[in-house]
């Protein structure tokens, strides 16, 4: 997975804002949203990162994967995320 690139983003302890430059839409995230977009702007795994999540916020790790896999499945329908085919990487 990796953020498309057609988007920007910025982020504080606050939370976040991301652009997607090319359909003109701005979307706000919340402090958890950021920092998963941000662990994934660094290339972590969804797994990685909801065990991350787990740790640092102290809930259940399954829990923690659903909240990833549905942040990421939102991400991916907005087009601000493009899933690699595991297929074609040879």
């Amino acid at each position: 997975m990796r953020v498309a690139e057609n988007v920007r983003s910025t982020h504080s302890q606050d939370g976040g804002v991301v652009l997607d430059i090319l359909h003109g839409q701005m979307f706000r995230l919340n402090f958890v949203g950021s920092k998963i977009l941000e662990l994934l702007k660094q290339g972590r795994a969804e797994s990685e990162i909801a065990k991350h999540l787990a740790s640092e916020f102290g809930v259940e790790p399954a829990t923690a994967e659903t909240d990833v896999r549905e942040f990421v499945e939102t991400l991916v329908k907005h087009q601000l995320l493009t899933v690699r085919d595991a297929n074609s990487l040879s």
